[in-house]
């Protein structure tokens, strides 16, 4: 895993770079956008409330 391993990337979700990195790893690409946009779809975004930027 690379530094910074511990930055959060999405917020909403709390996928770290380093999830992505052991997603892509694991399966040869990242799922994680399609996590997300499952998680989306289904109303879950919560940006508003977790992300301290709002976004």
């Amino acid at each position: 895993m690379s530094r910074g391993a511990e930055e959060i990337i999405c917020h909403c979700f709390s996928f770290t770079r380093g999830d992505i990195e052991n997603d892509y790893i694991k399966n040869g690409r990242s799922t994680v956008m399609e996590k997300i946009t499952a998680e989306l779809e289904r109303g879950g975004c919560r940006c508003h409330e977790k992300n301290p930027r709002g976004t």
